[in-house]
């Protein structure tokens, strides 16, 4: 009975107690922390957009002369002169290389001789037709003999008439013993040396005009869609990258490269380019007043079926992200030209895309 009265009592004690007696120790209370306190934005990694800068991919290329002819002899034999080396500029009418002229002057002399015995012998069938015909006329010589005789005297005709032609095909052959520079320019490639037995149309050397000159790019076919037919690009070399020419998109080979499946893009420069022929050189689409803009292809995020990207809006110490829509050229090099729906200076994000939402806050911005 004591035991009762007292389990009784306890009882009752604890129910009289306070009810923050009865609460569990803070460490295994979990009833305030049903809503979490709000942190700060997070950080997003972002681009701004422009023209120019490291983030612009840029294509590599060489400076070439519009016109440039591959020189070639048109008959064989062993040359033994080039006056020119590579780099040299020469003139117009100027010697360039030489054949030997021995083998070509005896040909010439044998082709004269060939059409001074053809002409004698022309000289007699016309001769022996002129006294057969006579006698034909006072009934001496039969038809068969005339016949015979006007025969002879045609092909002594065409004899001549051949021979003559042959002389004059080693005439020319020994004036193709020497090779003349057909417009003044700038030797750019050198292929024979003296000493070797060329046949005819072997290359020998190039010869490149310093009157135009045109950087020349190569690009796949999916980096030209939407290139208008003007296009603007920009030109430098690495060792002078503040040095920047505009240079104007002048023709596009129509058939690609069958080995690197590329086309080949023809960029005129001034007049005043300070570039040699055969500089190697950087380009990239657009100029400084009028950029062509470029994103990474992972910024664009695809919403209701049209490319989208996250444009952030910054105010003071707030930022929020609104997706603008874009119209962008196929992938290159890992990157997207933009054609509308951003403005040079747009922050635009570049990670992380795909956990954003509309008018969602964001933090501060981190390069990538």
């Amino acid at each position: 009975m004591i035991t009762r009265f007292l389990t009784v009592v306890g009882l009752g004690a604890l129910l009289a107690a306070p009810a923050s007696a009865l609460s569990l120790p803070d460490w295994l209370d979990f009833s305030g922390h049903a809503e979490e306190t709000a942190g700060p934005p997070r950080p997003i990694v972002s681009e701004i957009v422009e023209g120019h800068g490291e983030d612009v991919r840029w294509i590599p290329g060489v400076v070439e002369s519009r016109t440039q002819v591959t020189m070639a002899f048109q008959t064989l034999g062993r040359m033994v002169r080039r006056d020119v080396e590579l780099g040299d500029r020469v003139e117009k009418d100027e010697v360039l290389a030489e054949l030997a002229g021995e083998d070509m002057a005896a040909s010439t002399r044998a082709a004269r001789a060939a059409l001074d015995a053809a002409e004698v012998q022309r000289d007699t069938a016309r001769t022996t037709l002129e006294r057969t015909q006579a006698l034909a006329d006072r009934n001496v010589a039969s038809s068969a003999q005339l016949e015979e005789a006007q025969r002879a005297a045609a092909a002594a005709d065409a004899a001549a008439e051949q021979a003559r032609s042959e002389l004059v095909q080693a005439e020319d052959a020994e004036g193709f013993a020497r090779m003349v520079a057909p417009f003044a320019g700038v030797v750019s490639a050198v292929y024979e040396a003296p000493g070797a037995v060329v046949s005819a149309g072997a290359p020998i050397l190039q010869l490149s005009a310093d009157d135009r000159r045109e950087a020349v790019i190569d690009l796949p076919d999916s980096a030209l869609t939407g290139l208008p037919s003007d296009a603007a690009f920009t030109v430098w070399q690495r060792t002078a990258p503040t040095v920047e020419i505009a240079a104007v998109l002048d023709r596009i080979d129509p058939i690609a490269d069958p080995a690197t499946r590329t086309r080949r893009l023809y960029l005129t420069l001034p007049a005043d380019a300070p570039f040699r022929l055969g500089a190697l050189i950087r380009a990239r689409p657009g100029t400084e007043g009028a950029p062509v803009l470029s994103l990474p292809a992972t910024a664009v995020i695809d919403r209701d079926g049209s490319p989208h990207v996250w444009r952030v809006t910054r105010q003071d110490d707030q930022a929020s992200v609104n997706a603008v829509a874009i119209e962008h050229t196929p992938e290159f090099q890992g990157r997207v030209l933009i054609q509308s729906g951003v403005e040079p200076g747009d922050e635009i994000v570049i990670r992380g895309i795909h956990s954003l939402e509309e008018g969602q806050a964001v933090g501060r911005r981190i390069d990538p």
